[in-house]
C-alpha cells in the first residue's frame, strides 16, 4: 500500500541517503584504485615536466646531472603511452572487486520508500550486499 506524503518524504530521504552513501563508497574505492594502480605514470610524467626546461626547470641535482631535455622529453612521452594499459588494468580491477564484494547491488529501489511493506533488496537477497548469499558459479563475466 502506499505510504503518506510526510512518510514518503522521509524514507526518500533515507533512501536517497543510503544510495548517496554507496555511491561515494563507490567513487572512493575506484579513486584509491586508479592512483595505487596509476603511481608509475604520475611519477614517471611528474619528473618528466619539473625537469624539462621549458616547462619547470627545477634546480634540483638530478635535473642537472642526469636529465636533459631529451630524457624529460622521452619521461613525458613515456608516462602517456603506460598511461593507457594501466587504465585498462585499473578499471579491470575495480570491476572485479565491485563485482565480487556485489556494490552494486546495495542500491536501493525508490519504490522502498514509495510503498509499505517493501523490504530492502539486501535483505532479501541474503544479508547487506548480499554478501551472504553463495555466488552463483555458473555467472561468468569478462572485463
Amino acid at each position: 500500500e502506499p505510504r503518506s506524503a510526510w512518510c514518503c518524504l522521509v524514507w526518500t530521504l533515507l533512501v536517497v541517503t543510503m544510495n548517496s552513501l554507496v555511491f561515494f563508497m563507490n567513487l572512493l574505492l575506484m579513486f584509491v584504485i586508479f592512483t595505487i594502480v596509476l603511481l608509475p605514470t604520475i611519477v614517471v610524467v611528474y619528473f618528466g615536466f619539473q625537469c624539462h626546461s621549458q616547462v619547470l626547470h627545477s634546480a634540483a641535482r638530478y635535473c642537472k646531472s642526469v636529465l636533459d631535455d631529451n630524457s624529460s622529453s622521452a619521461l613525458i612521452i613515456l608516462g602517456f603511452i603506460i598511461m593507457s594499459p594501466l587504465i585498462v588494468v585499473a578499471m579491470a580491477i575495480y570491476c572485479s572487486l565491485a563485482r565480487h564484494l556485489r556494490l552494486f547491488m546495495c542500491f536501493q529501489p525508490y519504490s522502498r520508500a514509495m510503498y509499505k511493506g517493501v523490504k530492502w533488496r539486501w535483505y532479501e537477497e541474503g544479508g547487506l550486499c548480499s554478501c551472504a548469499k553463495g555466488w552463483n558459479t555458473q555467472v561468468k563475466a569478462w572485463v
